[in-house]
């Protein structure tokens, strides 16, 4: 679907592909919470990224909604309670984060 903004292919992709992350994809796309949606979109683009590579709060919001611009803080938020919780891990130019501590600024997400 070329008007569909890259994040959203690329979760419409890793679903179809049926591999890591496909089930998280789904409910991407179809949970009707918009923080079900961003939760589902941040674990399902750092799995299929895999370990080496990682993605940012920015793709999961612009994953679920067009006007992504304010769901930017709750990913963020949303990123931090997954890293608490050891789903995913956090980092800031390359650094890891704690994520129960003060942080500001790009961050970047990847799988455990």
């Amino acid at each position: 679907m070329p008007d569909q903004p890259g994040p959203r292919r690329e979760l419409q992709r890793i679903r179809d592909g049926g591999g890591p992350g496909a089930d998280d994809a789904r409910a991407a796309l179809t949970a009707t919470s918009p923080r079900d949606r961003l939760r589902a979109a941040i674990l399902a683009l750092a799995m299929a990224r895999g370990a080496k590579s990682s993605t940012c709060p920015s793709d999961a919001a612009r994953a679920v909604a067009d006007d992504w611009r304010p769901l930017l803080d709750e990913a963020r938020q949303l990123a931090r309670e997954l890293a608490e919780s050891g789903e995913v891990r956090l980092t800031q130019r390359g650094r890891p984060l704690d994520p129960g501590g003060d942080w500001s600024g790009p961050i970047r997400i990847s799988r455990r």
